[in-house]
């Protein structure tokens, strides 16, 4: 009997056509699922032997309908904020294991006080934040403290170049950083309230060097760590240059080969009162990066291979370095760890 097939929602965006690309090359029975009919028709006509199934978010049965015909459900099309609740309660109720792109913070939240019970209770397994922004972070989080009794601070840093956005990534932003009620980890507790961004300095190793970052970015990072770091302390920092570059906000319409041009550089501190562990990831192509770890870890669940049921982070669905060495063998980034490093 053939395994059941991966929906991706969203499939016709830019995120949900790689995964749907690459699920297919790897000969995995995939649904495209999204809002538009014909969208999803022209991709399907690339991918032979592709099913569709149109569901708008305001169609509960529709979406119930698609996680009901599916083994795994990958969820592509942000903004989170407003996605994210149907197409994940979709998934629950149809008895279907799901991961998300998500890195909205607020969306984190609900995420894991609302499905965790659903899900243990279904045997379901519920992935958020499977994605660049905020899923590279912890994993990258995990991989530096592991070993670390007690952290005081945990810094994810993302110096970005050439990103280039695609509509939803845009009204993503807009939406995250017009928000007056962010979620920040200090002193141990999650908090929720106006923060004043400031700009900061974070040292990345040479030959990027030290750059001023935006910080604190509102990303899920402060909401997933803290579930499997014991630390004081999160914060997320993106450099202050990405978004002042020409041509971020305005590339609705850019041909896939161009979005592939961004460059990344991902740095972790987990720092400790001897020292500091660090992380790192560094490649090109941030939209193949998040595309291709959602990939994986549909794969791994489509095969039995996850974590006990329940709402996860990346680094609490996967073992962080493993996981990481399987996505640098893939070829989307250079991983290097650094332990013990002295202040």
């Amino acid at each position: 009997m053939s395994a059941p097939p991966i929906a991706i929602y969203g499939a016709s965006g830019h995120t949900g056509r790689l995964v749907a690309t690459d699920l297919h090359a790897r000969g995995h029975a995939v649904i495209l699922a999204g809002r538009s009919e014909p969208k999803l028709k022209a991709l399907a006509d690339e991918l032979p032997g592709a099913e569709t199934h149109p569901a708008g978010l305001d169609d509960p049965g529709a979406l119930r309908e698609l996680a009901g015909r599916a083994g795994v459900l990958i969820h592509c099309a942000g903004p989170f904020e407003t996605t994210g609740r149907p197409v994940a309660s979709a998934a629950v109720e149809a008895g279907c294991h799901y991961v998300d792109h998500s890195l909205e913070q607020h969306h984190a939240r609900w995420f894991f006080d609302t499905l965790d019970e659903p899900a243990r209770r279904r045997d379901l397994v519920m992935i958020t934040a499977m994605s660049f922004y905020g899923g590279l972070g912890d994993l990258l989080a995990a991989a530096a403290a592991a070993g670390l009794a007690e952290v005081e601070r945990v810094v994810t840093a993302y110096a970005v170049s050439g990103w280039r956005l695609t509509g939803g990534a845009r009204r993503t932003a807009e939406l995250l950083f017009a928000d007056t009620r962010r979620i920040t980890y200090t002193d141990g507790a999650h908090h929720v309230g106006y923060v004043e961004p400031r700009n900061a300095v974070f040292p990345f190793p040479p030959p990027l060097g030290p750059r001023t970052m935006i910080a604190p970015i509102p990303s899920s990072d402060v909401v997933t760590i803290p579930r499997h770091v014991r630390t004081r302390q999160v914060e997320a920092q993106l450099t202050a240059e990405t978004f002042a570059e020409e041509g971020a906000f305005t590339s609705d319409d850019l041909p896939p080969e161009e979005r592939a041009r961004s460059r990344f550089i991902v740095a972790v501190q987990a720092i400790t009162a001897d020292g500091n562990n660090a992380a790192q990831a560094g490649g090109h192509d941030l939209w193949r990066a998040s595309a291709l770890a959602s990939v994986e870890a549909a794969v791994r669940l489509a095969r039995g291979e996850g974590p006990e049921p329940g709402a996860h982070s990346p680094a609490t669905a996967f073992p962080a370095e493993p996981f990481l060495r399987d996505l640098e063998a893939l070829g989307l980034f250079d991983l290097t760890l650094r332990k013990g490093a002295s202040r």
